[in-house]
C-alpha cells in the first residue's frame, strides 16, 4: 500500500531501519511497504545526504519564482492599505503606477491576494437571493402559465416501468392530461401537447423543470429542442431553478395524489395503467374539492384559451436592422465568412438573428426570444469557434 500521510515519517523511518539492517533487498522493501523502486532510492539518497531529518516532507516549490512580486512592491501595496483602508485591490493597484514601472505591477488578483495573506481584506456580505420575475409563480387568470413534468418512473406489472407525463394549467389547477410512456423523449412529448393543444388552446408560458426532454442546464437559457418548438407556437419556456422542485409546489402536489392512486397498484401493462390514470384525471378535475380554490374543482374554475393552436409554423420575420443567419448542422453559425458562433443544436435548420449593441457586442435571439451575447473581437483574437454568453461582458 501507498504512504499514509498521517505516518509518513514513522514509515520512511522503518523502511530506513530495515534497509540498514540487510535483512531485505530494495525489491522485497517496496512490496512490504508499497512504493516503487525509484521511491524507495530517492528515500535512501536524502538519508545519506541529511540524515533523519532529509526524510522530513519537502516542499516541491521553487525557491526562486521568475513571476514573484518583488519585495518594495508588495511593502507599498500594504501601505497603501493601511492609508486607504476602504479601498480594495483595484484602486490600489492604480496608485502602484505612480511609483513602479508597469512590468513591475502585478495584476488585481496578486494585489488581492497579498491583501488577503496579510489579513487585509473584509469580506463581503452575500447578496440576497431575489425572486425571479419569471416564471409567474401565481398566475391571475387561466393560460397564463401551464405547469408540464414527468412524474417519477414506476414499474408495472409486467416488470416494465410507466413514465407518466403530466400537463396542468396553474391557476385553476386543471389537469389536462396524465398520459403514460414508456420512456421520457421529446417525440412522445410533442404528440401529447399537440393533442392537449388542439383541445384547449395555447398557454403564455409553459413551466417544467430541467429534465429531459424539457429543460438542459448546460443549455443556452436551459432551452431543449422542445423549448424551441414551444417558442414557435408563440409560448415562452420558463423553468424551476435547479434543484428547487418547491417553486413548481402546485404540480408536485398534484404528483403525490396520482401516485398515491396509481403507483401504488399499479396495471400489469401500459394500457390498463392508461385507465387508471385517465380515471384519476376525471376524478382530479371534475371531483376532488381544492381548498386552493375555495373548496371548488378546477373543471368549474377552468376556462378555455382563445389562443388556438396553428396547425401550420408561420415564418417569423426579424426586424431589417439585424443579421439573419442559419444554423448549420453543427448548432454553429457561420460569422463574417470564416468565423463560428455556437448556439445550439437545438436549432439546426433554423435561423436566428443578431443585434449589434456596439464595441463589438452582438446580441442573439431566436424568433422574438433573447438567447445571448457574443463578443466579435473575442472570435478574431481566438480564431476559433466562440459561445453565447448569457451575461453582458
Amino acid at each position: 500500500m501507498p504512504w499514509k500521510e498521517t505516518t509518513t515519517m514513522e514509515q520512511k523511518v522503518e523502511f530506513i531501519c530495515e534497509w540498514l539492517s540487510g535483512k531485505y533487498s530494495i525489491t522485497e522493501l517496496c512490496k512490504a511497504f508499497g512504493i516503487s523502486r525509484p521511491t524507495a532510492y530517492r528515500i535512501i539518497s536524502l538519508y545519506e545526504k541529511h540524515g533523519i531529518e532529509g526524510l522530513l516532507k519537502q516542499s516541491k516549490a521553487p525557491i526562486n519564482h521568475p513571476n514573484r512580486t518583488k519585495g518594495e512592491v508588495e511593502t507599498k501595496i500594504l501601505n497603501l492599505k493601511e492609508q486607504y483602508s476602504k479601498w480594495g485591490a483595484k484602486k490600489i493597484r492604480i496608485l502602484l503606477f505612480n511609483y513602479f514601472t508597469e512590468e513591475d505591477i502585478p495584476s488585481v488578483i496578486t494585489v488581492h491576494n497579498i491583501l488577503l495573506r496579510n489579513g487585509l481584506v473584509c469580506p463581503q456580505k452575500r447578496l440576497r437571493r431575489v425572486k425571479p420575475i419569471y416564471p409567474i409563480f401565481d398566475p391571475i387568470h387561466c393560460n397564463e402559465v401551464w405547469s408540464a413534468d414527468y412524474k417519477g418512473k414506476f414499474k408495472m406489472g409486467n416488470r416494465k416501468y410507466c413514465h407518466a407525463l403530466t400537463i396542468a394549467d396553474s391557476k385553476s389547477r386543471f389537469l389536462f392530461s396524465a398520459k403514460g410512456h414508456y420512456s421520457e423523449n421529446f417525440n412522445s412529448v410533442k404528440a401529447e401537447f399537440i393533442k392537449v393543444f388542439r383541445k384547449y388552446g395555447l398557454p403564455k408560458q409553459i413551466h417544467t423543470d430541467n429534465g429531459s426532454p424539457f429543460g438542459a442546464v448546460s443549455s443556452i437559457q436551459r432551452f431543449t429542442k422542445l423549448s424551441y418548438w414551444f417558442i414557435d407556437l408563440g409560448i415562452l419556456p420558463v423553468f424551476s431553478d435547479p434543484a428547487h422542485p418547491e417553486q413548481n409546489g402546485r404540480h408536485e402536489r398534484m404528483h403525490r395524489d396520482l401516485k398515491a392512486a396509481c403507483a401504488f397498484k399499479p396495471a400489469y401493462d401500459l394500457k390498463p395503467q392508461q385507465l387508471k390514470l385517465n380515471h384519476f384525471v376525471k376524478e382530479y378535475n371534475t371531483i376532488r374539492p381544492h381548498e386552493a380554490l375555495e373548496m371548488k374543482t378546477p373543471a368549474s374554475i377552468h376556462r378555455l384559451s382563445t389562443i388556438p393552436f396553428p396547425e401550420r409554423i408561420r415564418k417569423y420575420e426579424y426586424p431589417e436592422k439585424m443579421k439573419v443567419m442559419n444554423v448549420t448542422m453543427n448548432g454553429s453559425v457561420r460569422w463574417k465568412s470564416y468565423y463560428w458562433v455556437y448556439i445550439t443544436r437545438g436549432l439546426i435548420g433554423k435561423q436566428v438573428a443578431a443585434e449589434e449593441l456596439g464595441n463589438g457586442i452582438w446580441r442573439v435571439f431566436y424568433r422574438n426570444v433573447f438567447l445571448g451575447y457574443f463578443n466579435e473581437k473575442d472570435i478574431r483574437i481566438k480564431e476559433k469557434t466562440t459561445r453565447l454568453s448569457t451575461n453582458l461582458v
